[in-house]
């Protein structure tokens, strides 16, 4: 693997530059896609398509889908949109020129379309975008090598010969009957073991394990996982089969379904990258900067409403950070629990009235313990018994709630179609900052 280092860029530059075109395409042809896809962000735009123009067809493509989706659409601005089909979309997998027309507009989507010599892939593209991008059918590509059960295995050998003539990688070998339902695959030992067999149908694995086309990415991905699978055939709702998913295409759009969770977590209310630019990072994370401070203003009108009570007893005022900290910490660490169980689906509707049943077990030995280490340190460095006692209290309380409410809300966010990883982030700690505030000065003021 060769190190991109400043010298060895410099010096791709310096070729790039004399248009040295031998040079620089051997150069390219040292390098994988994706370290290729890496040099883009230290070329200027110009130069980044000098080296495209180098490359062949194949590689052009690979490197084009590694690239950011910012950085892609910059290049594609600059490039014809016959260059872009014979170039780029002509040499790709359905799946991924699929994924490459989805970013475009419906008029650049036609342009492209009507300049692919292949008119049978046009066809396969024009029939997958009609899929919903987060469906098996949105994902799946039709690069497959498929077989018809009542080929005896010479027909068979031979067919899969002219169909691997297009093909990169081969995963498995389907087996459909006459009217292109799936009926099988085809062990590639059975095609060694087995040579003179009279039909496919006699040697064939019945039942094969598939997704319809309309099941969910994160049902493709428990499929996948849960059988140890490298692809997966789909099909449609009578059965025929119409595309495959591979492995890399699932961990792709699962890495992305993560990385979305995780800045919804964070309070960034839509995808970005830090390679964007600063008004694009703001419109992201300020909404919740906004919406947290609306929580903290909260919390000063009801600290206001108990003035009297603090200036009097001043010690009240220690424990406000406490309160707010411990419920925050408690309902985030519930809201992951639940949102973990809902994304691997072993959180299911039969077992929710059990999972908060758990939590509010775990809650109470856990306000139990937590209360009462704070109520012997305050009891013995505080010596206030009111506060001592207000303070456990509404730890307890505090505790309690958070860990419930931070269970219940991830599941009304699910059944309400909401993404559930926003409650383990602001939401869930702006609320019970607000409640445990609540709960802390009403105890208190009943108390004194």
């Amino acid at each position: 693997m060769i190190e991109l280092t400043k010298e060895y860029i410099e010096n791709l530059r310096h070729i790039i530059e004399a248009k040295d075109d031998v040079q620089a395409k051997k150069l390219l042809e040292e390098l994988y896609p994706a370290d290729i896809a890496e040099l883009y962000k230290d070329l200027s735009l110009q130069e980044a398509i000098y080296l495209y123009l180098l490359m062949d067809g194949d590689k052009a493509a690979d490197v084009l889908m590694e690239l950011d989706e910012e950085d892609r659409h910059k290049l594609l601005k600059e490039l014809p949109n016959e260059l872009i089909a014979k170039r780029f979309v002509d040499n790709m997998d359905t799946d991924d020129a699929v994924d490459l027309m989805r970013e475009l507009d419906e008029d650049t989507q036609e342009e492209i379309l009507s300049h692919i010599e292949d008119v049978e892939q046009a066809g396969d593209i024009v029939d997958l975008l009609k899929y919903d991008e987060d469906t098996a059918g949105g994902l799946m590509g039709t690069e497959m090598i498929v077989v018809n059960e009542n080929w005896s295995m010479p027909k068979c050998i031979d067919e899969m010969r002219k169909q691997a003539e297009d093909m990169d990688e081969i995963y498995y070998v389907y087996v459909v009957d006459d009217d292109d339902r799936l009926r099988g695959v085809l062990p590639l030992k059975k095609l060694i073991t087995n040579p003179s067999v009279s039909k496919i149908k006699h040697v064939m694995k019945k039942d094969p394990i598939a997704v319809h086309d309309s099941d969910s990415i994160e049902e493709v991905a428990e499929t996948i996982e849960k059988y140890d699978l490298v692809a997966l055939p789909v099909v449609d709702s009578i059965g025929r089969l119409v595309g495959r998913i591979s492995v890399d295409d699932v961990m792709d759009e699962v890495r992305e379904q993560h990385e979305r969770d995780y800045q919804l977590a964070s309070g960034i209310s839509q995808d970005v990258e830090t390679s964007d630019n600063v008004f694009t990072q703001t419109a992201a994370r300020l909404p919740w900067l906004l919406i947290g401070m609306i929580g903290g203003l909260s919390n000063s009108v009801i600290l206001g409403g108990f003035e009297t009570g603090i200036a009097t007893n001043p010690k009240m005022a220690l424990f406000i950070p406490l309160i707010g900290g411990t419920g925050g910490n408690v309902g985030i660490q519930s809201s992951a629990i639940v949102v973990q169980g809902l994304a691997n689906n072993t959180l299911k509707e039969g077992n929710i009235f059990t999972q908060i049943l758990k939590e509010s077990i775990v809650s109470i030995i856990n306000a139990s313990i937590i209360s009462l280490v704070v109520f012997v340190y305050n009891f013995f460095m505080l010596g206030d018994r009111v506060i001592t006692t207000a303070v456990s209290l509404s730890l307890f309380a505090v505790v309690m709630f958070a860990s419930i409410f931070g269970t219940i809300v991830p599941l009304l966010l699910d059944k309400m179609k909401i993404d559930p990883a926003l409650a383990t982030g602001p939401f869930i700690t702006i609320s019970n900052d607000i409640i445990g505030m609540l709960i802390y000065m009403l105890i208190l003021s009943a108390m004194t």
